[in-house]
């Protein structure tokens, strides 16, 4: 797809099975796995680096593997750990099917990249942990995108965020990211200034970067766009909303087109091909229907 001169890879980010294949059933042909949403659904955390590799490496192989026609990409956070932390990450998640992952030049006690007061680590040490990326994916044979990911604009500046990025391409990142981005501005000088690089923009519900479309972020020059907590700010609207009115009235009315039922929710999950499969091995199990 980053080869397609014509191509943006416009990934909405999922955070669970179940949001994976709500993605999958509209048509996207790339998701997102965001570290927030996974720490959200799978710990019910903030996204402060509590989670850990086999936790998020267990997500994302299960999203990946949902449909290995569609590639995922995935949050790495900050690798993990150490040069053998984040060799092991690597191995993890291309034996997990995962497409690409970003890692990060935040301190271990991370956070998501549109919160304030982020501790980065040195130039040199993020060096090495793209170093350690890229000569964990030459040990394997096998492929899978490094991208690069910044958090230095907020407290160090955008020619320091260029400054590495461009060192670590250098080290063996396949794809740019600075992440919180202030402007369209800054968006368009990201792209002109790191060429040839390829860059990703991430558009956060809430956040500091300004919305764009996906058309918007083609013609600034991105290869690829997330919106990496559309799942989650979703969920907690249309869910916060439902649970308020059961509370308030102590019932909840239905959708007047019918959507949303019992039946839509496992056909998403696969309910018909699952009885598909079933019965062409021969089995019986679901040969009266569901419904």
């Amino acid at each position: 797809m980053l080869q397609d001169p014509e191509k943006i890879v416009v990934c909405p980010g999922v955070l669970d099975g179940f949001t994976a294949r709500i993605a999958l059933d509209v048509g996207f042909d790339a998701l997102y796995m965001t570290g927030a949403g996974t720490a959200a659904c799978r710990l019910g955390a903030p996204d402060f680096g509590i989670i850990n590799m086999t936790e998020m490496a267990a997500n994302a192989s299960m999203i990946a593997n949902l449909d290995d026609r569609v590639p995922l990409i995935a949050d790495a956070d900050t690798g993990f750990g150490s040069s053998l932390s984040v060799r092991r990450m690597v191995r993890t998640y291309i034996d997990g099917n995962v497409a690409a992952f970003h890692i990060e030049d935040q301190a271990f006690m991370k956070r998501c990249g549109h919160l304030r007061n982020k501790e980065l680590v040195s130039l040199d040490q993020y060096l090495t942990r793209i170093r350690a990326a890229s000569m964990a994916r030459a040990e394997s044979g096998r492929d899978i995108v490094i991208i690069a990911r910044t958090d230095a604009l907020q407290s160090l500046g955008f020619d320091e965020a260029i400054r590495r990025l461009k060192a670590v391409y250098e080290a063996g990142a396949d794809v740019a990211f600075i992440d919180g981005l202030l402007s369209k501005e800054q968006a368009k000088e990201m792209v002109k200034r790191l060429a040839p690089m390829p860059c990703l923009l991430n558009i956060v519900h809430g956040g500091v970067t300004p919305p764009m479309t996906a058309q918007e972020a083609k013609e600034y020059g991105f290869k690829i766009v997330i919106w990496s907590i559309l799942s989650m700010a979703e969920i907690y609207n249309a869910t916060h909303r439902a649970m308020t009115e059961l509370r308030d009235t102590g019932f909840l009315k239905q959708r007047e087109d019918g959507t949303g039922g019992i039946e839509d929710v496992f056909r998403v999950c696969g309910i018909n091909e699952s009885a598909e499969f079933d019965a062409e091995a021969g089995g019986e199990s679901f040969k009266g229907g569901f419904f």
